[in-house]
């Protein structure tokens, strides 16, 4: 069985194979030694894969054309995964990852490779079958020892986690409602972080008034945008820059001088790869303070009296 967190050599039976013919086309693939994968360049066997190296280039079996058999890891697992709710993009998880400082070690409430082979995930699903469906995932690909998948109502329930955690990460649709809970899961004596991913400003501002309330310090938010927005800007900018210069060649001419010959400058340039997906979003970060020892004192002896 493959899994995410350990590289192999060769294909074998049951394992879970990217089917990669291009960025938008990927297929994952479980080897069946009876079974054949059919695509536009034609056929190809289960079977012809099997005791072949990760990487390799298969031609089909009419020699129309070909595909690679990649190894499956987490970044292309997003570009296959059957999408059984909105998923977050690289573009999402790479900033989510930076802000948490998430590192080996990390326990996680609900938000894995980033953290082990010693950290450990907390993950909450309220459907029931979305939250089996996941756990499988994780058990398929072996990463089950790194994560806890719970279903759970944790805006009625709370997440059920005291003193633990050394950060959080809330996708829901009302993640104030979420975040005494999630206060609450923190290591009390030592610093932690959050992260409140939400689609909307009127979430933003809510989520904001209710980290405030509860004593989050540190309080930001970050746009995340599309490819395709960065490019508009750069489009803009790329405009506005263009007529700047025809500006000031045109008032270049009305000066008489002696015409000089100039060769062109190097430029180098880059091209945004327009298949780095992301959300038109937002991600809203706080830092989580630790408890003082004369804080917790008073809080058990507030537990005593009721």
């Amino acid at each position: 069985m493959t899994s995410f967190l350990k590289y192999k050599t060769y294909i074998e039976e049951g394992d879970l194979v990217i089917a990669y013919i291009s960025r938008e086309n990927m297929t994952p693939l479980i080897i069946d030694s009876k079974s054949t994968y059919n695509n536009k360049f034609g056929t190809f066997r289960h079977s012809d894969m099997i005791g072949k190296e990760y990487g390799t280039k298969m031609p089909s079996h009419n020699g129309r054309g070909f595909m690679y058999l990649l190894h499956p890891t987490p970044e292309l697992w997003t570009h296959v995964v059957p999408h059984r709710t909105q998923i977050l993009y690289m573009a999402d998880i790479s900033f989510i990852t930076t802000y948490l400082d998430l590192k080996p070690g990390s326990i996680i409430l609900e938000s894995a490779r980033t953290i082990s082979p010693n950290g450990h995930l907390y993950t909450f699903e309220y459907h029931e079958e979305r939250a089996k469906a996941a756990k499988q995932d994780f058990e398929r690909h072996g990463l089950s020892d790194l994560i806890t998948t719970e279903c759970r109502d944790v805006y009625k329930d709370g997440f059920g986690i005291t003193d633990l955690v050394h950060a959080v990460f809330l996708d829901l649709p009302a993640p104030w409602d979420a975040i005494a809970s999630a206060k609450a899961a923190f290591k009390q004596k030592r610093i932690g972080k959050i992260c409140c991913f939400s689609p909307c400003i009127e979430q933003v501002q809510r989520a904001c008034a209710s980290l405030n309330e509860h004593g989050f310090v540190e309080v930001h938010t970050i746009p995340i945008y599309t490819v395709k927005d960065a490019v508009s800007k750069i489009k803009v900018q790329q405009d506005k820059k263009r007529k700047r210069n025809e500006e000031e060649a045109s008032n270049s001419k009305a000066v008489k001088s002696p015409k000089i010959k100039q060769d062109p400058p190097n430029l180098y340039v880059s091209k945004t790869p327009t298949e780095a997906k992301g959300h038109t979003s937002y991600l809203t970060f706080a830092t989580f303070l630790p408890v003082l020892d004369d804080e917790i004192e008073i809080i058990d002896k507030a537990n005593e009296f009721n």
